[in-house]
């Protein structure tokens, strides 16, 4: 863009192109009393988008828990922050990339990694494990096998080169998300809660330092494209999908970490979404003062670049980090040691205004606390349907055979095993790895202690779709049962709300039900809100996503050498299922795979059962009276037994269980395939089973036996056996089959 090109008159065009509405840009006008400048039209394009400034969904979030004992920082910085106890903190926040990812699937994939690993570090983290949610289309449709390829490719590369353990997640395959894939990346890092970073530039005459890599003109209007449906020229946005190189990344976090070890820093922020302009104003807006910056000073590594390019652009790897006075040559000389590039690029003031100067000119003079603060908050009209009516059982037919049944659930895309997804993560690397991909949630040890953090991600939008409301409270009540299931103190969650466009009353009613839900599990389960993300306008020419609230949660394994798993370890143990049985298959995968429809009502959640579910379970576990835990989720019963027995005895063998006929009143295929929530597998010696089961009654919970492991198949009266052999091969065949081409 040449000098001459960077000044024209304002046009409605312009304006359009830069997304901002008639009515937003004669509001702008309003607030700066005249014409913007055409850098200041994009800062504030990008400041008022969706993906910053949450202008339709700050309304609803703030009736959300933030607050608990155990929260050190709540939503409004870069990261959540939570205490662990002994002076340890857990920094953690969920993150999406979905626009990109579809564009440009491995650089989008890859470049959401890093951008979740920086909000971490940036609070003085050393990032300790990933994880992320993937949603894919119909695994028929022509771009799936191109996306699933280049997604993983890309989540793999950048986590893998930046030496950050990915120790699981989830992904789906559904015919809603043929034209707007979901990627959701989470990351969390630890820190001593005496060495926390924050934000807010406080203090006049401090030095504003750039550091990382070089901006370039990759992911300029990178928010503004987030924050927009995509139509049938969408592959024409290529260009604003960001470039990251994780080895930079790498020597980022350990200059970083280095030089947060010194006492030099005031104020520190990734420069993410809307680069040098969200970071600068939003750091100066927090600290109270105003902000000069002389562009010439940035360090470029394209030519001719303008004002407007380099407050825009996205490129990755980038900080600013705000100095106390006279300590700039210490910094410079820690990034200088790890081959990044730092340079002062302006000083804090106070004038309260962000004034960007480039090549003698004043490129944009605007008030701070206006450009932090002013953009819109929409109250957008919503509707919600009333929910559907619950199924009975008896409605959805019977299997010829219940083990014929489970085969084809368990090779089916949807249950299928995502081992070939998480081969190519990195998932031991640190040496801190406990709790593997595979299990109810992935754990890695507090380095040096006995401690450990437990990680699951979940949401079911099957469920989300027929009753926003309480599947998003599901999914938040998932996420708390993985956590107990390894035995683990569930303390708070991340979220990320990905919705279709606010401005249809139908969206805007799912989204509200959903924040609805999650509040109300939140409180419930004293499991609060520290961070997160809104993803809006996830579609394309009207068509929506499937509404997909992901929920990130993080709790405390008090002792890892007393950790759970799902592994069947020991031949002659019973097998019980604890919670209520109600035969649910409204919603459920047994109803989709073989019926091909998904009706009715999703399954109830009931909090108080959870509780005391959970808190039973968590106790077994801590009393060594279980050898295995496995919560029961999607495929229900049968098919949490199915994957206890695959994971069990040695590597790859597995262990059998012989099944009991089921004597009560349900149809036996809802109660194997039913999905009612509250529900935990274990596996117990013979002598402790009794025990178990009154402790359970005490408690007003359900409970019976349900087998026992023995041998190398599973085992149902009146069918022949179902050997492990074949059941695995079925399971663990179909991704990398369909992944080379062999599966349509």
């Amino acid at each position: 863009m040449s000098e001459a090109a960077a000044k024209p008159a304002i046009t409605p065009a312009i304006v359009a192109e830069h997304g901002l509405k008639p009515d937003e840009y004669q509001r702008l006008l309003q607030i700066l009393g005249r014409e913007p400048r055409l850098t200041e039209l994009g800062i504030f394009s990008v400041m008022w988008s969706e993906h910053c400034s949450y202008k339709s969904s700050r309304a609803w979030l703030r009736t959300l828990p933030t607050k608990g004992p155990l929260v050190i920082q709540g939503p409004g910085e870069n990261a959540g922050v939570v205490d662990l106890g002994d002076g340890d903190a857990a920094i953690f926040k969920m993150e999406s990339h979905n626009h990109p990812s579809y564009i440009e699937p491995f650089q989008g994939a890859a470049t959401g990694v890093g951008g979740i690993m920086r909000d971490v570090f940036t609070m003085g983290a050393r990032p300790v494990a990933n994880m992320n949610a993937l949603r894919f289309g119909d695994p028929s449709h022509p771009k799936t096998r191109h996306l699933v390829d280049g997604v993983v490719a890309g989540i793999s590369h950048y986590g893998n080169c930046t030496g950050v353990p990915t120790i699981g997640g989830e992904t789906n395959f559904d015919a809603g998300y043929n034209n707007n894939i979901l990627v959701n990346a989470m990351c969390v890092g630890l820190a001593r809660t005496d060495k926390i970073f924050y934000s807010a530039a406080k203090g006049l005459g401090l030095p504003v330092v750039y550091v990382g890599s070089k901006t370039g003109r990759d992911g300029i209007h990178g928010a503004t494209m987030a924050s927009a449906e995509f139509d049938d020229k969408s592959e024409e946005k290529r260009p604003t999908v960001q470039v990251g190189d994780p080895f930079t990344e790498k020597l980022l976090i350990e200059a970083c970490l280095e030089l947060m070890a010194t006492d030099s820093i005031i104020a520190i922020q990734d420069m993410g979404a809307a680069g040098l302009t969200s970071s600068t104003s939003e750091m100066a807006d927090k600290g109270g003062v105003g902000i000069e910056l002389n562009l010439d000073l940035v360090p470029q590594r394209e030519t001719g670049m303008t004002a407007y390019e380099m407050m825009l652009s996205e490129s990755q790897e980038r900080m600013l980090v705000i100095l106390k006075p006279g300590r700039e040559a210490e910094a410079e000389a820690i990034f200088k040691k790890w081959g990044l590039d730092f340079a002062v690029i302006g000083v804090t003031t106070d004038t309260g205004r962000m004034v960007v100067t480039h090549k003698g000119s004043v490129e944009a003079d605007l008030p701070v606390p206006v450009l932090a603060n002013s953009a819109p908050m929409y109250e957008r009209p919503y509707y919600i349907p009333i929910p559907p009516k619950p199924i009975l059982p008896e409605w959805v037919p019977g299997p010829a055979s219940i083990l014929g049944a489970l085969k084809t659930m368990m090779e089916h895309p949807q249950l299928c095993s995502r081992r070939w997804i998480w081969q190519q993560y990195d998932h031991m690397v640190m040496g801190d790895t406990v709790g593997r991909p595979g299990g109810d949630a992935g754990v890695v040890r507090i380095h040096g202690t006995q401690k450990g953090l437990a990680i699951s991600c979940d949401v079911t939008p099957r469920y989300v779709t027929a009753d926003p409301e309480m599947g998003t409270k599901q999914a938040v009540v998932e996420t708390w049962r993985n956590i107990v299931a390894v035995g683990g103190d569930p303390i708070a969650i991340t979220d990320n709300m990905n919705f279709a466009n606010p401005e249809r009353p139908e969206i805007m009613g799912q989204f509200v039900a959903s924040v609805k839900g999650m509040g109300e599990a939140c409180r419930v389960l004293d499991y609060p809100v520290v961070s997160g993300n809104v993803s809006l306008y996830n579609e394309t020419n009207g068509v929506g996503i499937p509404p997909t609230p992901a929920i990130g949660g993080v709790g405390l394994v008090p002792d890892v050498s007393k950790l759970a798993d799902l592994r069947l370890k020991r031949e002659g143990d019973l097998v019980l299922v604890i919670g209520k049985e109600a035969g649910w298959l409204g919603q459920s995968l047994y109803q989709q795979i073989t019926t091909g429809k998904v009706e009715g009502a999703p399954p109830p959640v009931d909090l108080a059962d959870e509780i005391k579910a959970g808190k039973l379970v968590r106790s077994l576990i801590r009393e060594g009276k279980v050898s295995a835990v496995h919560d029961c989720s999607d495929g229900g019963l049968l098919v949490a037994v199915a994957e206890m027995a695959l994971a069990g005895g040695e590597p790859g063998q597995g262990l059998g269980v012989e099944l009991f006929a089921y004597e009560g009143k349900q149809p036996s295929h809802a109660v194997w395939f039913g999905e009612d929530q509250g529900r935990y597998v274990l596996s117990v010696a013979p002598g402790d089973a009794e025990e178990v089961l009154e402790r359970a009654r005490l408690l007003a919970l359900p409970g019976r036996i349900i087998g026992r492991v023995q041998g190398e198949a599973l085992v149902v009266k009146g069918e022949p056996p179902l050997p492990l052999s074949e059941l695995r091969a079925a399971h663990e065949g179909w991704l990398p089959g369909y992944m080379a081409a062999g599966v349509a």
